[in-house]
């Protein structure tokens, strides 16, 4: 069975994570949540919109070869404490060298970005690309290059995870999520 990470950061955008690990587990992916390690580390994670979400497990248990891709949501307050923490920078970097998915959604390309592991071409929410390079920002709601996946923001939460179900588990459960969640407006 092919297995995801979400990271949550306090600050992240709560429907992008919410829809992101739903979308996954309906498609047949096992998905477990991180919170970041510090001084008063907790597995109740506040969102940017006042929202907590229990996360599974501290990013310091993680071990990257359990799992298939690491998925960051978005959340300019996650975000930036997805791109400062050195351990969340740390798992990143590993599942790129080796060979791993990554995936980040609205403000979280940046994370990806500033760990080096951005592809070429990518997007983002809008205007985040000035902290990137906005010369290589797509339109498109989904981006996949590389191994990297990166979408827009919160109603493209459902695109994005279901590219990610096709990817890791393939298209018929890619169609049937899709069929069953009326999700009409995603890429086949």
């Amino acid at each position: 069975m092919a297995s995801a990470l979400v990271l949550l950061a306090e600050g992240f955008e709560e429907i992008e994570a919410v829809t992101i690990i739903d979308i996954m587990r309906r498609g047949g992916i096992e998905v477990n949540s991180a919170y970041l390690d510090g001084e008063f580390a907790t597995n109740l994670v506040l969102g940017a919109n006042g929202i907590t979400v229990e996360a599974d497990l501290p990013l310091k248990t993680v071990a990257v070869e359990d799992y298939d891709i690491v998925v960051l949501p978005g959340g300019w307050g996650g975000t930036n404490n997805l791109a400062e923490n050195e351990m969340s920078q740390q798992v990143i970097k590993k599942f790129k060298e080796e060979g791993k998915w990554l995936a980040a959604m609205c403000a979280a390309p940046y994370a990806l970005h500033v760990a080096g592991v951005l592809s070429k071409k990518y997007t983002c929410y809008p205007s985040v690309e000035e902290q990137i390079r906005p010369e290589d920002r797509s339109d498109d709601i989904v981006v996949v290059e590389d191994k990297v996946i990166t979408s827009q923001g919160p109603a493209t939460a459902i695109c994005f995870a279901l590219e990610i179900v096709r990817q890791l588990v393939g298209e018929e459960s890619f169609k049937q999520v899709k069929s069953g969640t009326l999700a009409k407006y995603c890429q086949e």
